[in-house]
């Protein structure tokens, strides 16, 4: 993806505050990864699951085109719609989110903006943070996205921000520690999805930035999506099947299973945000 990058100095410039003219400035910085925990360290970047399978990643990587900075009101609560009853287009409804024919997992609230015509109650959005990359989890990755329309925010509220992740990318090996092994060996496996009209995930988190003249107008607002083993905790490794080459392609049919699993799991993080607020 084409990653587009704000210097610091063009931040400091192009964001100028002016009497009159904004009441807040965005410094954003975006970062995605994912750490290994010491307690589950056993060894050649083998990490322990709560399943006694030992998973190392050797390749993570997702793709977020932007994250929106939403603001102006609180979100009103679903009204019309249905889990038990979704709209057509989706399916499976449970833990927030429904199963979308292209395969896409969506929340309830964007399922009732749809059928509220795309509506969110007083709700807008302040700002978009282009991203438009693949954020590597295994780098020390850290991105100052651009602002559209711009890094200048009038009088508003800004209450949370949405991860739309339009790839996930992963590779490594997966092994058994049980005396007697669900699966023999080490077996290697990979994950590539890709979405094409919607976003594959969208990841949302809160946080509070009022706009205004009571508080200091420069914010550097830190976005950060932080991932650990304990998300492939309730994989069921042995239900998968490798390929003829011996790897494990999650993305045939007959893993399907496995591929849903860790969709699910990645659709229940929430990126944290870090504010600080400065004069200019």
């Amino acid at each position: 993806m084409r990653t587009r990058l704000l210097l610091p100095l063009l931040l400091l410039s192009g964001c100028a505050l002016e009497p009159g003219e904004s009441f807040a400035v965005l410094e954003p910085t975006v970062r995605a990864d994912y750490t290994p925990v010491a307690t589950r360290d056993v060894g050649n970047g083998f990490q322990r699951l709560a399943s006694d399978f030992e998973l190392r990643l050797d390749g993570a990587a997702l793709g977020v085109e932007h994250i929106d900075l939403v603001g102006g009101g609180g979100a009103s609560g679903p009204t019309t719609f249905d889990p038990a009853n979704p709209p057509p287009g989706y399916t499976n409804c449970h833990n927030g989110h429904c199963h979308r024919d292209d395969g896409a997992l969506v929340d309830y609230e964007d399922i009732q903006a749809e059928l509220d015509g795309g509506g969110g109650g007083a709700e807008a959005t302040v700002a978009s943070l282009h991203v438009d990359a693949d954020l590597d989890l295994l780098a020390d990755q850290t991105l100052s996205p651009e602002c559209e329309p711009s890094c200048e925010l009038g009088r508003t509220q800004v209450t949370r921000y949405q991860w739309d992740v339009a790839a996930v990318d992963l590779e490594g090996a997966v092994r058994d520690s049980r005396a007697t092994p669900r699966l023999h060996g080490e077996r290697r496996f990979r994950l590539a999805l890709t979405a094409t009209d919607a976003p594959l995930l969208v990841l949302r988190g809160t946080v509070d930035i009022p706009s205004d003249r009571e508080n200091k107008p420069r914010v550097k607002l830190a976005l950060r999506l932080a991932l650990s083993p304990a998300l492939f905790d309730a994989v069921d490794w042995s239900a998968t099947t490798p390929g003829a080459d011996g790897v494990v392609d999650l993305n045939a049919a007959e893993n399907a299973a496995v591929r849903t699993a860790i969709v699910e799991a990645l659709a229940t993080l929430e990126p944290q945000a870090e504010v600080q607020r400065e004069d200019r």
